[in-house]
């Protein structure tokens, strides 16, 4: 092949490699994995599901909620100003926003109130989870940009080795490995332990306590006893 071709045909490939499937934000629940952790997942009503299954790697590209003009403090987290010694209208304020005579001008970049979210956000490395063919849906491991009914769209960007799919609807049953199992069992034996010293920790204490007031109890009588032979 020609390398003119070459490079055509290398600029057709990572250009249909890059493409992603459209769809839509659906609302985030909870779901547990096979091996028993809850995580939080988001669907998404894409177009097509073909080239996806559970366990790849996606990058999901939205547009974040509009927040409208906010101060300094809810746009970039500003601590504000003190809230004593006759301070009462500077807890959100921005405070100085440049220097004296030399440069005589606020730098450009300077955070500052203004309009807030809204713009175009990507994230990546997130988890595809499930995918329903039928209904067209994805899972997806976290929490996506956007509101509800939201554009969204999904590229896939690899695979995660160490991938536990999502318990089916209905399911109990926590299925893991001999090694997790093994493992599980160890954890459980030394927790028993802990607590089975614990509890005999708590009993000598006990124990030395009931022995030290009966102590006290006797000195304190002979004491008493004493006292009236003497008198």
């Amino acid at each position: 092949m020609p390398p003119a071709l070459f490079l055509v045909a290398k600029k057709a490939f990572q250009k249909k490699k890059m493409t992603g499937v459209k769809g839509f934000k659906l609302k985030t629940i909870q779901r547990f994995t096979r091996d028993g952790h809850r995580i939080p997942v988001t669907g998404v009503r894409v177009d097509s599901v073909e080239g996806f299954q559970p366990g790849d790697l996606v990058t999901v590209t939205g547009w974040a909620k509009g927040k409208g003009f906010t101060g300094v403090v809810k746009r970039w987290g500003f601590k504000g100003g003190p809230r004593t010694h006759g301070q009462s209208d500077r807890q959100r304020s921005p405070g100085s926003i440049g220097q004296t005579t030399t440069p005589g001008r606020v730098y450009k970049g300077k955070k500052m109130p203004g309009r807030s979210g809204g713009q175009k956000v990507t994230l990546s490395g997130l988890i595809l989870m499930e995918i329903e063919e039928k209904e067209k849906l994805f899972f997806i491991k976290g929490l996506l940009p956007g509101s509800s009914n939201g554009n969204l769209l999904v590229k896939k960007s690899g695979e995660f080795k160490k991938f536990v799919p999502l318990m089916k609807i209905g399911e109990t049953e926590i299925k893991e490995t001999e090694e997790e199992k093994v493992e599980r069992l160890r954890k459980e034996k030394e927790a028993e332990e802990k607590l089975k010293e614990l509890a005999e920790k708590k009993e000598t204490e006990g124990e030395k306590e009931g022995q030290e007031s009966s102590e006290g109890q006797s000195v304190q009588e002979n004491k008493e006893e004493k006292e009236n032979a003497e008198s």
